[in-house]
């Protein structure tokens, strides 16, 4: 789904709205392969871009409000690497996130849909269709090993200007010209 590989253009996305972002918070899940490879790699980016980071480890939900309230205004953002904990957390997340007047960014839309603030990654629904066309021909007698491995092709970038709104920012005209899809 290429989440560590966008993770530097999540980060300059925020950058955009945050021009002097200097430090991020990174949560992620570290007991999830994905979500801990994606950790390191936000960090790697976030080095690239001068930017310091905070590591919010988590390994369940219950974590999560003494993770995010560790940052006590250490960070100016933060940054959720994907995961089925951090997904079905999302609205907590984004709540916690709000109270603290952190900017979130996110990788799918849902999460921006549930009050965070932006979103860029892989169009779910299209991968979904995808993955439906590729078990089709399987089920027709396609052997697995004969299908290519197949990246997403169509990504998406998700703002929420109702809580641009709440924490007070304004998002930048070109990136919002970016845009497929404004939250109002």
């Amino acid at each position: 789904m290429l989440q560590p590989e966008t993770a530097g253009k999540r980060l300059e996305m925020l950058r955009e709205i945050l021009p002097n972002l200097r430090q991020v918070g990174i949560l992620g899940n570290v007991t999830n392969a994905g979500a801990a490879a994606e950790l390191k790699v936000v960090q790697e980016a976030a080095h690239k871009l001068n930017l310091d980071t905070i590591t919010l480890e988590i390994r369940r939900g219950e974590d999560i409000p003494a993770a995010i309230a560790s940052l006590g205004g250490g960070a100016e953002a933060l940054y959720v690497c994907v995961d089925p904990v951090v997904n079905s957390n999302r609205v907590r997340i984004n709540a916690l996130a709000l109270k603290a007047l952190l900017p979130v960014m996110h990788s799918f839309r849902d999460n921006v849909e549930a009050g965070g603030l932006i979103s860029y990654g892989p169009d779910i629904l299209v991968m979904y269709r995808r993955a439906a066309d590729l078990v089709d021909k399987i089920l027709r007698g396609t052997k697995p090993g004969d299908i290519p491995v197949e990246q997403p092709t169509k990504f998406e970038l998700v703002i929420n200007l109702k809580t641009a709104k709440a924490l007070g920012l304004t998002i930048p005209p070109t990136l919002l010209a970016r845009t497929d899809e404004v939250i109002e």
